[in-house]
């Protein structure tokens, strides 16, 4: 019987694990025990594990180490970008096949990610790792303020980016990080607009992407939507990724590289790339524009592999797809456009109001964005 080990850190992951099962691979789920009750798919799962939040990663190994006394594992998957480099130690402490630490500290180490990306030709940011004092300085010289500190990774034990205005703020800044100052890199601020591409790779090729938007063109409202694909964002921006995921040793698995086109220039920057499907909207914008789940694909690709056969996208279209978000109460709930048949679901979370519209015709959609936009923000004006 094959078995898979999905490492959780947030409740994600239900089209993975019922595609899994309706390829016959049983799933475990090892996830936090304050996640214990939340609504995973018992139906499609084998076994719910869980362990408490503050386990060291050498804790966790023995755990699954403890697990597999009684069961194999063949893939061992990390649901949450966070876990990575855990789900990486796992399989190389284990000679369970996938991507080792190495490969994995570029989507999760900032630095790693930026030195490699130059290395392999990617336009970025002007960047300096936060190490030697002398390098920084020439580093300040050569860039003008303003600059970034930002975090290397979730494992840095930084909590946000830190705006830099000058020297003497750096160097404070410095001297109040201490020790960890060596998990931050120095960088340029980019400024423009910001895309993500949401892609699959297969054997190092990527086989299938969409290129996507997001913008908040008015106070409070987001919005992510499908590109246009004749457009030059499109284009250019298919070919920036096509190279960018094998380039950090990516050979199988789904990606979301995240770009911004310089305000000043009209240039492509990457700004990072995550192993894994992307949080917030993005993948179901994706499925909406192409019918492809990127969940589902993802668990396509990895039992693919492991019986040896060779993997091929679902079928897909091209659509355009939106999704849009704003404060609830703001639209009335009988807005002509809500009701549209280009609408695929409406939500309400958290005092927030969430629609995502789909059609073959850009234009449309576009029109559709265009008047809920003005509905906004007349309601905006009468609140």
């Amino acid at each position: 019987m094959e078995r898979f080990l999905c490492i959780a850190g947030s409740a994600r992951g239900r089209e993975f694990l019922r595609q899994c099962a309706e390829l016959d691979v049983r799933p475990t789920v090892l996830t936090l025990e304050s996640l214990r009750d939340a609504d995973w798919p018992g139906e499609f799962i084998e076994d719910l594990a869980t362990m408490p939040a503050d386990l060291t990663r050498d804790q966790v190994l023995n755990t699954v180490c403890w697990m597999a006394r009684g069961r194999q594992f063949h893939r061992v998957i990390a649901f949450d970008e966070a876990d990575l480099l855990l789900a990486a130690q796992v399989r190389e402490h284990m000679r369970i096949p996938g991507m080792g630490l190495t490969t994995a500290g570029y989507y999760r180490d900032r630095l790693a990610m930026r030195v490699s990306a130059r290395e392999s030709g990617f336009p970025g940011p002007e960047f300096c790792r936060v190490l030697n004092y002398d390098e920084l300085r020439e580093f300040m010289e050569q860039v003008p303020a303003p600059w970034v500190l930002q975090p290397r990774g979730r494992e840095s034990g930084a909590q946000a980016t830190i705006p830099i205005a000058s020297p003497e703020q750096l160097w404070r800044t410095l001297d109040q990080l201490g020790d960890l100052q060596s998990r931050f890199v120095l960088e340029q601020p980019l400024e423009g607009e910001r895309f993500t591409v949401e892609s699959v790779v297969s054997e190092r090729q990527v086989v299938f992407s969409v290129v996507l938007r997001h913008s908040t063109p008015a106070g409070g409202v987001r919005q992510v939507e499908t590109v246009d694909r004749t457009s030059r964002d499109w284009l250019e921006l298919t070919a920036l990724n096509g190279g960018l995921a094998p380039s950090l040793g990516m050979v199988r698995g789904v990606t979301q590289a995240s770009f911004v086109r310089n305000a000043h220039d009209g240039s492509y920057c990457v700004d990072e790339i995550a192993a894994g499907v992307g949080a917030g909207v993005a993948a179901e914008v994706t499925e909406a524009a192409s019918g492809l789940n990127l969940w589902r694909e993802w668990a396509r690709i990895e039992v693919a592999h492991l019986r040896g056969t060779h993997y091929l996208p679902n079928e897909w279209f091209e659509y355009y797809s939106l999704s849009l978000e704003w404060p609830a109460g703001v639209v009335a709930a009988d807005a002509p456009e809500l009701a549209a048949r280009e609408l695929v679901s409406r939500s309400q979370a958290n005092g927030r109001e969430r629609i995502l519209l789909k059609s073959a015709n850009l234009e449309r959609i576009e029109a559709l964005a265009a008047g809920l936009a003005e509905q906004i923000a007349a309601g905006e004006a009468d609140r």
